[in-house]
């Protein structure tokens, strides 16, 4: 029978690395993708992907040459055979959500059909909503033998007391329900050239933080947006977190947006309602730190009943902090 002891794992996903360690198994992780930080003592493992294009492109450039990869049937990322040779896991973790994520699952398949000095079980993650996300970290902690439910439970209290701090908010935005605690309009931009409205779990996140989402769709990918659409939804708020984009990167982008002719005359950047985020961090990375990025959302949208210490670091009022 498999114990912690003997379990090695290689984590092609950086949320996946987030789950495994938050489950308490950071010494099982013998391997990692190269875009896998965090926890921080994970950073010494060895790298067993690649990417194939570069990343310090403009938006417009990377966007392009996803496109371009994609329609071509080529991968975005390299799988190090050799290295997932030399480890030997006994567990790969992987998704097979989105192919601009992380490696694609059919490569991952093919890449353990080609070791032969283990033969790794693959988990697959494949999550479009929060609760894909909480059944994945369940589903993860039953594969490697260890319990879920304490932190799960510790993930849904944190959510709960926002929930609690927000009595009486409509769930709709009718003039007739406007007022001190109606709930503010919220588009989210995964991408800023071109226009991308944040999909998948973050409107349920808008949602949860008091906001109403605009434009992207829960459980659905990120859709590409006009300009002209946004200036017809013209939000209170805009909140931007590029997908794999800190928030240095992120402020660089958003001055960018600033040069488009519609922006000056979008509602919220009219009354400084403007925010970036540190997407690559949070907002991008189905796992445990959604609950972060809930919180993240909840300081934003309603400032004068929640304060988690998150301003400045990990988001920052574009129009105000950025003055």
């Amino acid at each position: 029978m498999m114990t912690a002891s003997n379990l090695r794992i290689v984590s092609l996903l950086p949320s996946a690395t987030e789950i495994v360690a938050a489950l308490g198994l950071t010494d099982a992780i013998v391997g990692r993708s190269h875009e896998c930080d965090y926890p921080p003592e994970i950073q010494d493992r060895p790298v067993c992907t690649e990417a194939q294009l570069n990343s310090e492109k403009p938006s417009a450039q990377i966007d392009a040459d996803v496109l371009n990869l994609v329609q071509n049937a080529l991968s975005i990322y390299k799988i190090k055979i050799d290295v997932l040779e030399q480890l030997q896991p006994t567990h790969i973790v992987t998704q097979d959500q989105c192919d601009v994520c992380a490696v694609n699952f059919a490569d991952v398949k093919k890449a353990v059909a080609e070791l032969t000095h283990s033969q790794p079980k693959i988990i697959s993650l494949q999550p479009n909503v929060l609760s894909d996300v909480w059944a994945d970290i369940e589903r993860v902690a039953t594969t490697l033998g260890v319990d879920s439910q304490p932190f799960l439970t510790q993930l849904q209290s944190r959510i709960e007391a926002c929930r609690e701090k927000m009595p009486g908010l409509p769930e709709s935005d009718s003039v007739a329900e406007r007022g001190s605690d109606h709930r503010p309009t919220v588009v989210a931009l995964e991408w800023t050239d071109p226009l991308m409205a944040s999909g998948n779990w973050i409107p349920e996140l808008v949602t949860l933080a008091g906001g109403l989402p605009m434009l992207g769709i829960a459980g659905q990918h990120s859709p590409y947006l006009e300009w002209d659409t946004l200036h017809r939804a013209d939000p209170e708020f805009i909140i931007i977190m590029p997908c794999g984009f800190d928030l240095e990167r992120t402020r660089q982008e958003t001055m960018a947006l600033t040069q488009h002719p519609q922006w000056s005359s979008l509602h919220a950047v009219r009354t400084g309602k403007v925010f970036i985020t540190d997407g690559n961090a949070y907002f991008n990375r189905p796992g445990p730190r959604l609950v972060d990025s809930l919180e993240i959302l909840a300081e934003i949208l309603h400032p004068d009943i929640f304060d988690f210490g998150y301003r400045g670091t990990r988001w920052e009022n574009f129009e105000l902090d950025n003055a």
